[in-house]
């Protein structure tokens, strides 16, 4: 613990009008650049790992059906997500850091201001940036909230936050289409999402959910020396949830994926249960740059985000980089998967709000999508 005196000294630069915001945007570069540049080299070199095992299996096995069910199917389809666990050991070591040392509490103080001119508290800030990492325990940590209209607000607004599921997708996309700027792009996806975040708590607030928001005070605790014990239970916690999502829904994903792309002809993918489905909602998708293997991936995300990559691993769709752009701003918007369909429905009682959560970010998405396929077909 560090003593008082100390943490005063600390809290004069940090919670600083000026400076404070200055030391928070370089923390959170800090996090995505590293996020981005120091996860890239392990994921390389799983990404290589996973290539040869599935030209072994496809070398060794007997051609046919079983041969390529587990070297395009299981290990491409569980290799394509599971490459990205450094990024998300990254990820979390940084928001544990901030945990760890009593930092967050000095971030939701900072933002107090804002957040009270959006009709929110600075302890909304909370929630929010654990949304970050994960959307689900995000929404409950809004029950510190003591009032139940900002508390509903805030459950409404935090998916905008780039939980880490949808964080294969971006560096999948933007490492291909945007290489020069990566870390700027990245910024840009996590920055809009707040600012949407923002927005919608403005109109929210004066439309659909009116109250006066309550006063509350933010304790700013000693700081703390940060130990791995301190950090280890965040990251191991997090890293265990997103290796059991690979070892069970990515992996039985991607059996049926792979199923419904090869039957029931092999031979003709064009005609296969995945193209059906995919044609049949590719008119909506069309407008925005997609194509029907693009709208399997998003129709998979649903699920989990996690299965987006996996299910453009095993379809392989054709991005533009105006294609890639739209589908990067639709997936940080549109439905939130069905954990955080379940939790907003447990948490504020009523399943009404969990369906208006799902619909007005699947709208607001296509919306946004569109307005960025034509914008960057125009620019390029």
């Amino acid at each position: 613990m560090v003593s008082v005196p100390t943490t005063k000294k600390i809290d004069s630069i940090l919670t600083h009008k000026f400076w404070g915001y200055v030391f928070l945007a370089f923390v959170i570069w800090l996090m995505f650049y590293s996020t981005f540049y120091i996860g890239e080299y392990p994921m390389q070199w799983m990404q290589a790992g996973f290539d040869w095992l599935s030209q072994l299996a496809h070398t060794k096995l007997p051609d046919g059906v079983i041969s390529d069910l587990i070297s395009y199917g299981i290990i491409q389809g569980v290799g394509g997500v599971a490459i990205f666990l450094p990024n998300i050991i990254i990820l979390f070591f940084f928001i544990s850091l901030m945990e760890a040392t009593n930092y967050m509490s000095r971030v939701a103080w900072l933002m107090d201001n804002l957040m009270h001119k959006i009709g929110l508290h600075g302890k909304s800030f909370v929630p929010m940036i654990m949304g970050f990492g994960c959307n689900v325990p995000a929404i409950m940590a809004t029950r510190s909230i003591e009032n139940k209209k900002d508390r509903l607000l805030t459950m409404l607004i935090i998916p905008f936050m780039s939980c880490s599921a949808r964080l294969p997708v971006y560096i999948l996309l933007i490492g291909t289409f945007f290489p020069k700027y990566p870390v700027l792009v990245l910024c840009i996806l996590y920055l809009f999402g707040v600012i949407l975040a923002i927005l919608f708590a403005i109109v929210f607030k004066r439309t659909i959910i009116k109250t006066l928001s309550t006063e509350y005070e933010i304790l700013l605790p000693q700081y703390k020396i940060p130990t791995w014990r301190s950090i280890k239970p965040i990251i191991w916690f997090n890293t265990k949830d997103y290796l059991k999502k690979i070892a069970g829904i990515v992996l039985i994903a991607s059996v049926i994926i792979w199923f419904l792309f090869n039957y029931p002809n092999p031979h003709d993918t064009g005609n296969s249960f995945i193209s059906y489905i995919g044609k049949f909602i590719e008119p909506i998708l069309l407008p925005i740059g997609f194509d029907w293997k693009m709208g399997i991936g998003l129709l998979a995300g649903i699920s989990a985000k996690e299965l987006i990559v996996s299910t453009i691993s095993v379809l392989a769709p054709t991005f533009t980089i105006a294609s890639a752009a739209s589908f990067l701003a639709f997936v940080l918007i549109y439905f939130p998967c069905i954990a955080v369909f379940a939790v907003v429905w447990k948490e504020s009682g009523k399943l009404r709000w969990a369906i208006f959560l799902a619909l007005y970010t699947t709208i607001l998405a296509w919306i946004i999508a569109f307005l960025v396929y034509n914008i960057a077909l125009w620019i390029i």
